[in-house]
């Protein structure tokens, strides 16, 4: 499923938040910790607000460039340089693959129909409403 902007979902899985919560009123020096926690039982549905794909690993982002590099011009460059270059290219081509092989990592937030608000949250974690 493909996670957009305005899409209806719902949680696919029980959530517990546990840990120290803020106060979202008064200035920062005055928010005070506040121990609790909250369970969102899978069901839930809500609107996405905000879908954020991060970014790729700086050695999927070499490998793409080198590869690019490799395919254009190395044809073109002297024996040696074109091996060491296919030697770089296959080093990184693991990393490359293994991220291709999990896909991007997609996060969302989105707004629950009970007004709660989740996110930052892996976009696996809800389907289709």
């Amino acid at each position: 499923m493909t996670l957009t902007v305005g899409r209806r979902v719902k949680l696919t899985a029980d959530l517990v938040l546990a840990g120290s919560v803020t106060l979202a009123e008064g200035t920062p020096a005055e928010k005070a910790a506040v121990a609790g926690s909250l369970a969102l039982a899978a069901g839930i549905e809500g609107t996405v607000d905000r879908v954020s794909e991060r970014e790729q690993p700086a050695e999927v982002r070499e490998y793409v460039r080198l590869k690019a590099l490799l395919d254009d011009y190395g044809p073109q460059m002297p024996p040696g340089s074109r091996d060491r270059l296919a030697e770089e290219v296959a080093s990184l081509e693991a990393e490359w693959t293994a991220f291709h092989r999990r896909g991007p990592l997609v996060t969302v937030r989105v707004r629950f129909d009970n007004g709660f608000v989740l996110d930052d949250v892996p976009g696996d974690v809800f389907s289709s409403a």
